[in-house]
């Protein structure tokens, strides 16, 4: 249903519109604060994730990278 819908020419066509609406100083300011929010996002998830761990006592423990690669433990 959405295949081919982010084109090259259909993300320039966004960007000018976006430019034409908002302004070329509005611009940085939105995309800081869409940032922002993103960043708050991930970090709220994060810490829900890690307080749902702790309230049902598991404990994540992440594999040595080392013995991935080699095939052995030791």
């Amino acid at each position: 249903m959405f295949e081919g819908l982010f084109q090259p020419m259909h993300l320039i066509m966004i960007l000018f519109i976006a430019l034409v609406v908002f302004g070329p100083k509005k611009l940085p300011e939105l995309g800081m604060g869409l940032g922002d929010g993103i960043r708050s996002f991930k970090d709220s998830m994060r810490d829900t994730e890690e307080s749902v761990a702790k309230s049902d006592g598991a404990t994540t423990s992440v594999p040595d990278t080392r013995e991935i690669v080699s095939g052995h433990n030791g």
